[in-house]
């Protein structure tokens, strides 16, 4: 992956004396990354390596495989789901519908909307024929989200009235002796440990990411590579060779500018859920009403997500001639497996002068060098992740480097990357509307 950077409005010998003060920190993820286990804040940067979770991933996929599996079910909410859809869309799912006979499918369960669940469950009661059709993963750290258990419940009265003796086609993923976990045990279910100090939205590459994603048949051993080698560079002493370090060093930079949104500006569409997914790791990483000294700050960049070229039809007047406070990321692969060419005898000539006989990322690539000629004639600042293909190693390779990316952002903020202490406010209140019955 590589990483430029134009328009960000500060000098070399800036970036640089920011990247220095985070040169201890870097000290500290390395001893974090040299001692191994999970004992650090910091400890997800230790997953990618982790080969006793991988032995245990592969045991539950050879467990709970099937050879007509069509449908893999992942019940959870936020961090537990947003890596694993992101990685599943990008590879494969955004195409589910246009692919109708490619199985497994996954199907995600994320939301407490009557309409959805009720068609779901009637998806569950008409559709599948056999047990051996369907995994069902639910995913919750705690063992007690509201709206996991509430799924987790709807769907196991629905599967197992049909299926009652079916318990091996269930995994619970979760803190280890958790309530969950010990109801899963009593109940005969098998169950994944999630480590006590990974967080949700930094556990893609733990048994909530790796398992379903395998037993959906996605390459996990390249994601793990890709995951390892980002690592490597973000642990790097070498600041201008370091991705996460150099990034981080901008958006606090323009923060600093009056630059409070964040947009990831993704040039594939596959790549929407991945944006998702960096929204929820941004938003509650960086999103503080405290500071590490307990003094109220209410730190933050709100992130946004936009499609290349889509958005461009909906956000581009406001971004090109609105208020000046983003910073854009815009994110895009060098090599594409596939590329469809455009007929050199049009049907309908005249039309768009320069397409006849090109192809459709050379028109997509167009479109992205004409938006970036457009920031940097209004004085926009951006950077680009460039991948080298849509490949799990690449993919898995982003998705590390964000990570780390966010941890030296909160550092230079000086806010906790790992808590999310707000955001048990509205859960607090659910639960009291629920206990009373309001």
């Amino acid at each position: 992956m590589q990483l430029r950077i134009e328009n960000c409005g500060a000098s070399r010998d800036q970036i640089l004396a920011l990247a220095l003060r985070l040169g201890p920190y870097l000290e500290r993820l390395q001893r974090v990354a040299d001692e191994g286990g999970y004992d650090a804040a910091e400890c997800s940067i230790n997953l990618p390596g982790d080969e006793m979770l991988w032995q245990q991933v592969q045991r539950m996929q050879r467990k709970t495989a099937t050879s007509g599996l069509k449908y893999l079910i992942d019940i959870g909410i936020g961090g537990s789901n947003l890596g694993t859809k992101a990685v599943y869309d990008a590879l494969v799912g955004y195409a589910d519908l246009l692919e109708p006979h490619r199985f497994p499918k996954m199907l995600f369960v994320d939301t407490n909307d009557p309409e959805v669940l009720s068609r779901f469950t009637r998806f569950l009661e008409q559709t599948i024929e056999r047990p051996e059709e369907v995994l069902i993963n639910a995913i919750s750290k705690s063992g007690s989200t509201t709206e996991t258990i509430v799924n987790l419940e709807l769907i196991w009265r629905t599967f197992q009235h049909r299926f009652p003796d079916a318990l091996d086609r269930w995994v619970i993923t979760t803190d280890y002796q958790s309530k969950l976990w010990r109801l899963a045990q009593e109940k005969g279910i098998s169950a994944l440990p999630i480590p006590p100090k990974v967080g949700g939205r930094y556990s893609v590459f733990s048994a909530v990411g790796l398992f379903p994603l395998a037993a959906a048949g996605i390459d996990v051993s390249g994601l793990r590579e890709g995951a390892r080698d980002a690592c490597t560079r973000c642990l790097s002493a070498d600041l201008w060779q370091n991705p996460a370090v150099l990034s981080a060093v901008v958006l606090f930079l323009q923060h600093q500018q009056g630059k409070m949104i964040h947009d990831t500006f993704l040039f594939h569409p596959e790549l929407e859920s991945c944006g998702k997914w960096y929204r929820q790791l941004m938003g509650e990483s960086i999103g503080k009403e405290k500071n590490l000294d307990e003094i109220t700050v209410h730190a933050g960049i709100t992130p946004t997500v936009s499609i290349g070229s889509t958005d461009l039809h909906s956000m581009a007047q406001l971004t090109l001639g609105g208020p000046n406070d983003k910073v854009t990321t815009f994110i895009w692969c060098e090599s594409i497996a596939i590329d469809p060419p455009i007929p050199q005898l049009l049907a309908f000539p005249g039309l768009v002068d320069g397409i006849a006989g090109t192809s459709a990322n050379t028109v997509m690539q167009a479109i992205l060098q004409g938006v970036k000629a457009s920031y940097r004639s209004h004085r926009l600042p951006f950077m680009e992740m460039i991948l080298a293909d849509l490949s799990p190693k690449s993919l898995a390779e982003m998705l590390q480097v964000q990570m780390f990316q966010m941890m030296c952002l909160a550092q230079l903020f000086h806010v906790n990357a790992f808590d999310q202490p707000n955001v048990e406010d509205y859960k607090t209140e659910t639960r009291r509307f629920l206990e009373s019955g309001a």
